[in-house]
């Protein structure tokens, strides 16, 4: 025997990995379940699976079971899958006589089922639903193995795989009401919910672990901390974790077991397999650590600096959870800040002059130097509670977008061009125009739309464009921005927004986008604190304000104040910090 059999009570979980090869005994699959319905796509791709393992340990989903009265197990969950395995058993005895399965299936609903097992036939595969499916899986198998290069040979590789390296996750419900066999079945069937690695560690730790009823309370109780939007966002950079979000301290805990690194894709149980031994030797130990991580990120939570710092570094894909709680190990707190910094510092790799370079052609760049304005004015306001929304950032998807655009490019469609002209049309009354230019103006409007082109919409686009367009920042009248085109990609006429599919708000002027960031604003949208000052004009002094416009005297001030943000993590201003952009990301957007 290759699993550490344990003594189940009848009320406790039993949880342990067991290899196919030792599987024993009788499982009977009530008429609740459906029949056997694996088609060729599941029954090659469990095949190639395997093979593809190489002798490596490979983990099957678990098989969930309840001990019935007359010693046989009550199969809960994995009916395909044994079922399959049995059909795989019976090929592979062709080759191997002595193969013989050491489990048997039997079905409340069509009791025949298991004598087709043994030998499934395309005459009777007739009979029934079930039996059909089973055949077609048996074809399926032998036509793979036929596949392979020696038929003798793979099917004795696949049986040794089968008895040494292909394990189940033995899972043996307790006998309790709340462990019902069909609420059980259909929580793990409805929607495929798998068992997860917190539930597997769940199980096998509070049939191990001395407290029983306090850890569950405390494994309650952490979830439910962890389930707060903000908090999780600002440590994982995301907005849904799953129903299980401790497995963010679990996952963590079994990487650095293993010495991960910390990016990496987890195989199949890698968490429940990593953790298993360190829970039979020591449950209380482990859990230990589980208490002490939740601990530090609601520590971290709980510091502005530490929140803001660390949800800027996550959300800019500059750190991981994993990373971050390397680089908290062993550090005090004003260690930990200074590290932060230094890491912060270095997503950026700008200096002064670094930034004033900053476009919309350096996307990378200017994204995370926007987002960062965003969250140092939120968190050097030492007197407020307020903090930058990470769960707001990972709930939409972010772009920087022009503040005054001044082409129609991304304008393509009579939709779009009707939607632009309308927009901008109910802006006019905030010009200071004679009122027979404004009628005249409206009225050339009022009669395109209903035939609009790209010949009639351009020149009123031009016209209108030229018209919001401060009048110091005009340039060429005959082409309006274009005699300083860097001007209107320069990070000065930038700011983070929500990407939004509509493309006539993105090519829109500034005061159409003013606009709309109030009305969005007065919706109860998100609107990130630096976007929601470029368009109140918070960064120009009074005296020089325009306020349909947005010119010169506007982006100094917005850059003044972009510097006066970013300048503890700004390098020294010499040649050598002129770092590039990252060639290998031109995503603008931050998720």
């Amino acid at each position: 025997m290759r699993h550490d059999r344990q003594v189940s009570t009848g009320s406790a979980a039993l949880l342990e990995r067991r290899l196919v090869g030792d599987v024993e005994g009788t499982f009977f699959v009530r008429n609740y379940q459906r029949g056997y319905r694996w088609g060729v796509d599941e029954v090659r791709r469990l095949l190639d699976d395997i093979k593809d393992a190489g002798g490596g340990n490979y983990y099957l989903q678990p098989v969930v079971v309840k001990r019935l009265e007359d010693g046989r197990w009550e199969l809960v969950d994995g009916q395909q899958r044994l079922t399959t395995l049995y059909l795989v058993l019976r090929y592979i005895k062709r080759h191997m006589p002595t193969a013989e399965p050491r489990y048997a299936l039997s079905y409340e609903t069509r009791q025949g089922s298991a004598a087709y097992l043994d030998s499934p036939t395309e005459a009777a595969s007739v009979e029934n639903i079930d039996y059909f499916h089973m055949y077609q899986a048996f074809k399926c198998i032998e036509a793979w193995f036929g596949e392979q290069k020696n038929e003798t040979l793979a099917a004795i590789e696949f049986f040794t795989a089968l008895s040494r390296t292909v394990y189940v996750l033995w899972y043996e419900a307790p006998q309790t009401p709340e462990f019902d066999s069909r609420t059980l079945f259909t929580r793990l069937n409805v929607g495929r919910i798998a068992l997860t690695d917190a539930e597997l560690v769940k199980a096998l730790l509070l049939s191990r672990i001395e407290r029983k009823h306090e850890t569950a309370a405390q494994w309650d109780s952490i979830e439910k901390d962890l389930h707060a939007p903000e908090v999780w966002a600002f440590a994982t950079g995301t907005a849904d974790g799953g129903p299980t979000r401790i497995s963010l301290l679990l996952d963590t805990i079994a990487d650095a077991v293993a010495d991960a690194p910390a990016s990496h894709d987890r195989l199949l149980y890698h968490t429940f397999e990593t953790l298993r031994p360190r829970i039979e030797e020591s449950p209380q130990e482990l859990w230990n650590k589980v208490v002490d991580l939740h601990s530090l990120v609601l520590g971290w939570s709980d510091d502005r600096n530490l929140f803001h710092k660390i949800g800027y570094l996550v959300a800019a894909g500059r750190s991981s959870f994993l990373e971050l709680v390397r680089l908290a190990q062993g550090s005090t707190r004003t260690g930990l800040n200074a590290a932060l910094n230094g890491l912060i510092r270095d997503s950026l790799k700008l200096s002064r002059s670094g930034v004033e370079s900053l476009t919309y052609q350096t996307p990378t760049k200017t994204a995370r130097a926007l987002l960062l304005m965003n969250v140092e004015t939120v968190r050097r306001r030492v007197q407020s509670s307020e903090r930058y929304s990470f769960d707001a950032q990972a709930r939409r998807l972010w772009s920087f977008e022009h503040i005054h655009a001044q082409n129609s490019q991304g304008l393509s469609t009579v939709e779009q061009w009707t939607a632009w002209l309308s927009e901008h049309r109910t802006a006019l009354d905030a010009l200071d125009l004679p009122k027979a230019e404004l009628a005249a103006l409206t009225d050339r409007i009022d009669k395109a739309l209903p035939t609009i082109s790209s010949e009639t919409f351009e020149p009123l686009h031009w016209e209108i464009t030229r018209l919001f367009t401060a009048k110091d920042d005009a340039g060429n009248p005959d082409q309006p921005g274009a005699s300083d085109h860097s001007e209107v990609d320069a990070i000065t006429n930038l700011a983070l927004l929500a990407r939004d599919d509509n493309s006539v708000l993105s090519n829109s002027v500034f005061e159409v986008k003013r606009r709309q960031i109030i009305a969005r604003d007065r919706s109860g949208f998100y609107i990130p604190i630096c976007t929601r000052n470029v368009f109140l004009k918070y960064y120009t002094d009074a005296g020089a304000q325009q306020l349909h416009f947005w010119g010169p005297r506007d982006r100094e001030g917005y850059l003044d104040a972009m510097l006066d943000a970013l300048g503890p993590y700004l390098l020294e201003d010499v040649p050598e910090n002129d770092w590039p952009e990252d060639p290998d990301n031109h995503e603008e957007s931050l998720a």
